[in-house]
């Protein structure tokens, strides 16, 4: 439950998408996640390193092996919300107008 109610925090789940290519600084972290608040991003970082799924390097923000084993374990569930989402624009453009 305690990884949901992680997972569950606005914001959470797109700063671990926006660390799977390479390491981030504030700034353009801040950038990437449409300028959130920095006192939110701070926040969630806090929360990320104190769970140990990011952590700070050489470069910026980063995930840490941990993070990027949950990262994998999600990507199924990408494909799972693409597929959806196709489903459901199909179903949208056969209803009657």
């Amino acid at each position: 439950m305690a990884l949901l109610d992680l997972l569950g925090r606005r914001w959470t789940l797109r700063i671990l998408w926006e660390l799977r290519e390479a390491p981030v600084t504030f700034r353009e972290l801040r950038h990437r996640c449409d300028d959130m608040s920095p006192t939110v991003l701070n926040q969630r970082l806090r929360e990320l390193r104190e769970t140990a799924l990011v952590e700070l390097a050489e470069g910026g923000y980063t995930l840490s092996q941990p993070g990027w084993n949950l990262l994998t374990t999600l990507l199924p569930l990408l494909k799972w919300a693409e597929d959806w989402q196709a489903l459901l624009a199909t179903q949208a453009s056969n209803k009657p107008k």
